[in-house]
């Protein structure tokens, strides 16, 4: 098999949390490009299914969009339940969902805080608890958790983020060590500032905006499509050796 046949991604299935927009849409597009089917999920049914079918048309892959809350523990398993009868099998899971809420720490409510804790950590926990079994049945597996940047340096009003995408990259490092006898890698991706929705705050303020431009070696933020290579090699078995790494896709942000 050569270097670029390792890339590809023909027979696979990738789950996609929050794949309907943002990196998880861009990430899930760059899988169906590679071969492989993909399923996106989001709480909202209707956008689910119109991003699965936009997939499908894209890449000529059988797409599926799925509604679920990831961190509701029975709405997971009903989600895991599906996806493995309807396709057979889950090869990659992408843990993308996620939100970010900021402020000062005296600001912000202790609900504010649960409710980032609970999707950036207890959903991708539940996801990766639900899919357990079967990843270790087949002996095979590729688990990506999409944390931060923040995961591994500070930044002032970002204390329920930056504590929850540093607990992400803890669950990655222990679920590598539990789940290396089985052949499944579990790494992470730490992007810096692209272009998302959640970002639009940032965006919106040219102050704000520039003076993270000034901290970015490469001196922009990143496109969309950037998060494509990274994913699609940890997704792919080129990565086969790679696990429990935490790979920042950055602009060079946190060499600083």
């Amino acid at each position: 098999m050569s270097i670029l046949d390792r890339f590809r991604l023909d027979g696979r299935v990738a789950l996609v949390t929050g794949g309907t927009k943002g990196l998880g849409r861009s990430m899930a597009t760059g899988f169906v490009e590679a071969g492989a089917q993909v399923v996106v999920v989001s709480r909202h049914a209707e956008e689910a299914a119109a991003v699965a079918q936009a997939l499908a048309a894209h890449g000529g892959t059988r797409c599926a969009g799925c509604a679920a809350d990831v961190t509701d523990p029975a709405q997971v398993e009903v989600l895991v339940n599906r996806v493995l009868a309807d396709f057979g099998q889950v090869d990659v899971l992408v843990n993308n969902a996620g939100v970010n809420i900021r402020g000062p720490i005296e600001d912000l409510s202790v609900e504010s805080f649960e409710t980032v804790q609970a999707i950036n950590v207890r959903g991708p926990w539940l996801m990766c608890r639900a899919l357990a079994s079967h990843f270790k049945a087949r002996r095979y597996g590729r688990i990506i958790n999409i944390g931060s940047m923040l995961s591994v340096v500070g930044m002032a009003e970002r204390t329920p983020y930056a504590t929850s995408k540093g607990a992400l990259l803890q669950l990655t490092r222990v679920l590598a060590l539990e789940w290396a006898p089985y052949g499944v890698t579990v790494n992470a991706m730490l992007p810096g500032p692209f272009a998302t929705e959640m970002n639009l705050p940032i965006l919106a303020n040219p102050e704000v905006y520039q003076a993270f431009v000034a901290r970015i070696p490469l001196g922009r933020w990143g496109e969309l499509a950037e998060i494509q290579g990274l994913a699609l090699f940890l997704a792919s078995d080129a990565a086969s050796f790679v696990t429990g790494a935490a790979v920042a896709v950055d602009g060079g942000y946190t060499v600083w």
